[in-house]
């Protein structure tokens, strides 16, 4: 029997994809594993949607939206209610692979160093094309990227190991640790809050376990209807309060003065989406982008 554990899933007016995530989430629950859905004041009816989808899902409502780190700290606090001993973030615009959980759940039990299990995650259009095989993180130099991304599944990304930093996208914990740490800090308005969360767990010496016999299928930028120049201003502002908050001065300064190429980079990405035709769904709230995406 494993540990107990809650899959927790964050919605923002994304009932569509939140439905798709749940129905391949079902079989994988049982007496040692659940899902919950922590709605974040969505206005489009979901949570009607997910009830009458899924009577028996244990639903989590938010009067506001509380953005992704807080978002997904109040669903910690409802399943450690709930006695959860493991706890797995996922985002609602995820199709996951049959048991994904347990190699997850596995490397935590039989690792007791290792604080975050992440799973290897592809794109969801593109089903052999990787957005996710581990994280590089250099504070120094400012650099923050992805293993793997945009590259054909190959032996080299099968290779369980650390890794850098776990995404936000899907991260297994135990709760103790969660709570260790601090939980996500909810000063960030979104992205880097992941990285953050992952250099906390490092200095308290614990490991980053990059787990590819798990396996995630990512509806990459989802609500961003193109916005790619949103993205990357909102990618700009938290990894600079990442580096602040851990006084990376020097990587700061590389990050701005790299600001241009990641712009050539977002126009690329922009043109790239297009011709590719690759999924999107939901749309910009007043000029705000779903603060629960990653």
């Amino acid at each position: 029997m494993y540990p107990m554990t809650w899959i927790v899933v964050l919605n923002w007016n994304g009932a569509r994809d939140t439905l798709a995530c749940l129905a391949s989430l079902t079989g994988i629950e049982s007496a040692s594993c659940r899902v919950i859905v922590v709605d974040n004041g969505s206005a489009d009816g979901s949570a009607e949607l997910i009830r009458a989808a899924f009577n028996d899902i244990e639903l989590l409502l938010l009067p506001v939206n509380l953005g992704y780190a807080a978002g997904n700290n109040a669903g910690y606090r409802r399943v450690v209610e709930l006695g959860a001993e493991m706890v797995i973030f996922l985002n609602n615009d995820t199709i996951v692979d049959a048991g994904f959980h347990v190699p997850l759940i596995e490397t935590l039990l039989k690792n007791a160093s290792a604080g975050i299990a992440v799973p290897k995650i592809f794109y969801w259009d593109r089903p052999d094309t990787l957005w996710y095989a581990g994280g590089i993180v250099r504070l120094s130099t400012g650099l923050i990227s992805h293993v793997g991304l945009r590259k054909k599944d190959a032996p080299e990304f099968s290779c369980p190991g650390r890794t850098g930093y776990a995404t936000g996208c899907c991260m297994a914990m135990r709760s103790r640790d969660f709570q260790a740490v601090g939980g996500f800090d909810e000063a960030f308005g979104m992205y880097a809050e992941d990285v953050d969360l992952s250099l906390r767990v490092c200095s308290l010496g614990m490991s980053i376990e990059y787990v590819p016999l798990s396996r995630v299928w990512h509806k990459v930028s989802a609500s961003l209807q193109g916005s790619q120049f949103l993205k990357l201003q909102k990618k700009s502002i938290g990894a600079l309060r990442l580096f602040r908050k851990h006084r990376a001065w020097s990587g700061m300064v590389c990050y701005l003065l790299l600001l241009p190429l990641r712009l050539a980079s977002s126009l690329g990405d922009a043109m790239r989406e297009k011709h590719s035709g690759m999924y999107k769904t939901g749309r910009l709230q007043n000029g705000e982008q779903i603060q629960n995406s990653h």
